[in-house]
């Protein structure tokens, strides 16, 4: 629980960076491909194929090797060294393609249209987003008072999994860097809009635009919406670092950045869970980072 910021009540922590591949995303992949498989959609000849910025590529590689299928994962070129050699330990087939994740998908979903296989998108499938909303019923379980879940978005698929999955039991609060606003920019346009990507935080939130899935979603069951500045996810992630030893990654750390820094202010006495929700970074940086933040 962290103490401070903006609020004077406890804030909780959901720890997604503990699980499988340390990121929420395994939910998902299992989800899809065991759903596959019951419908006989999974053939354990071809697999399956994904485009991921890292995080989603590592829970699709891990489901696949747990479910003895093959997996090639499509990543840019960008993509952080440590997440593409976890990919290939978990035994995917790594292809590098572009400098966005969008680039990448391009070429994963032409790859199924010319090959087959079984393609799973890191969060425009209602599969992919459910498995993400048991987040939520694991958090109102635990601690049926909260108020409000804080999460952040890139695709959104998390975010529409834990708002459906929340609906009428919390709020949700969803937090995106000024540099990669897909969710608010398409609030605001009533539509997805393509964004442009860039940031600290865009090898794991950097979709160009967000997911049809989440927009509807968005749309039925309006969430706060709040945008933080790249310093602002850069100082959380050091201080989940420095006081809870909490490797988060920067995608991760945006959503307690909503809250660190102001950017959304909780009401007396509001009980918030902050998602973190992936810590597949360089463990090299974070001690780094916390001295430069003092």
């Amino acid at each position: 629980m962290l103490r401070g910021g903006t609020t004077s009540e406890p804030v909780w922590f959901k720890c997604e960076f503990l699980q499988h591949t340390g990121v929420f995303k395994a939910r998902g992949a299992f989800n899809r491909m065991l759903a596959a498989r019951e419908r006989g959609e999974l053939d354990p000849t071809v697999g399956v194929v994904a485009a991921s910025g890292g995080n989603a590529g590592l829970a699709f590689a891990y489901a696949a090797g747990v479910l003895g299928v093959p997996a090639i994962v499509f990543v840019p070129e960008t993509a952080p060294t440590v997440k593409v050699q976890r990919l290939r330990d978990y035994g995917a087939d790594v292809r590098q393609v572009g400098s966005e994740f969008a680039e990448a998908n391009d070429a994963a979903i032409a790859w199924v249209e010319a090959h087959g296989a079984l393609f799973c998108h890191p969060y425009d499938q209602l599969e992919i987003a459910a498995g993400g909303g048991t987040i939520a019923q694991e958090v109102l379980e635990d601690e049926p008072s909260i108020d409000t879940i804080v999460v952040a978005v890139g695709g959104g698929g998390l975010f529409a999994g834990i708002t459906a999955a929340a609906a009428s039991r919390a709020r949700v609060v969803a937090a995106e860097p000024f540099a990669i606003p897909t969710l608010h920019e398409a609030i605001a346009a009533r539509r997805p809009v393509d964004v442009s990507v860039s940031g600290v935080a865009a090898d794991s939130l950097g979709a160009r635009r967000v997911g049809e899935i989440a927009f509807e979603i968005a749309s039925r069951v309006p969430p706060r919406s709040v945008l933080v500045t790249d310093e602002a996810i850069v100082a959380a992630r050091a201080q989940l670092w420095a006081e809870y030893r909490i490797p988060a990654e920067y995608g991760a750390a945006t959503a307690l950045a909503a809250i660190s820094s102001g950017a959304y202010i909780p009401e007396p006495g509001e009980r918030i869970a902050v998602v973190v929700c992936g810590a597949n970074t360089d463990p090299r940086t974070l001690d780094a980072q916390v001295s430069v933040s003092r």
